[in-house]
């Protein structure tokens, strides 16, 4: 808004005391009357005022969300099985390899690395510990042996798992039925270990709410998800 100083608001009504002389003057020559009175009319609305209840307000936009997985999620066909007759050291790696590719839940590249397991046919029982090498990420574990002269069994256990970021990003999918966006802190390929907090995701929910989940993955490949 304007204000006018005490030196602008005596000049505007000098000027206006001159208009209406000017004014006066022009009726006084005149034959006939002036059909006007000489007051001004009130100025006129632009338009028609629109209600209240039209004037748009601002929302919260909603986001479509993701479409849930409808079967499950595929497991890996791992080949290069050793015949059944090869040596119980061949068919002892390949079983942790296929093992470690399931659990990721992609096949991939995988190698194991125990020094010594190819003695372990011989009887008695062998403790060896292993590096198992998935789409170039290691991790160790131990493999422990009981042969017999005929037989053998063998166990592998390890503290950390291999998983792919589109396995974990699945689980989180089917445990937020509301998610528009996921958005996981890993590379494609992860070793976590088998305890603890997991994986950080973070979940956008289609009412355009940020909802932080933790992604724990099993020994056994089985992924829980859980709101933090």
């Amino acid at each position: 808004m304007t204000f006018l100083t005490g030196e602008r608001l005596r000049f505007g009504l000098a000027v206006f005391g001159v208009s209406a002389l000017a004014v006066f003057l022009l009726a006084a020559c005149s034959d006939t009357e002036p059909s006007g009175t000489g007051t001004p009319s009130a100025p006129t609305s632009s338009g028609p005022s629109l209600p209240s209840s039209s004037i748009p307000t601002a929302s919260t936009p909603t986001l479509k969300p993701l479409p849930r997985p409808t079967k499950p999620f595929p497991v890996p066909t791992v080949t290069g099985a050793p015949e059944s007759d090869a040596p119980l050291a061949q068919r002892i790696r390949f079983a942790i390899a296929k093992q470690t590719q399931v659990t990721a839940g992609k096949a991939a590249k995988t190698t194991v690395n125990c020094p010594g397991i190819d003695a372990a046919d011989k009887p008695g029982k062998h403790t060896l510990k292993c590096t198992v090498t998935y789409a170039g990420k290691p991790f160790t574990g131990t493999l422990t042996v009981d042969a017999q002269p005929y037989n053998a069994s063998y166990k592998f256990s390890s503290e950390q798992v291999a998983v792919v970021k589109e396995k974990v990003v699945d689980a989180v999918l089917r445990a937020v039925p509301d998610a528009s966006n996921i958005t996981c802190t890993m590379d494609l390929v992860a070793v976590v270990p088998s305890s603890g907090d997991g994986i950080r995701c973070d979940v956008t929910t289609t009412a355009n709410a940020v909802v932080p989940h933790n992604a724990r993955i099993s020994g056994d490949g089985k992924i829980l998800v859980a709101k933090v």
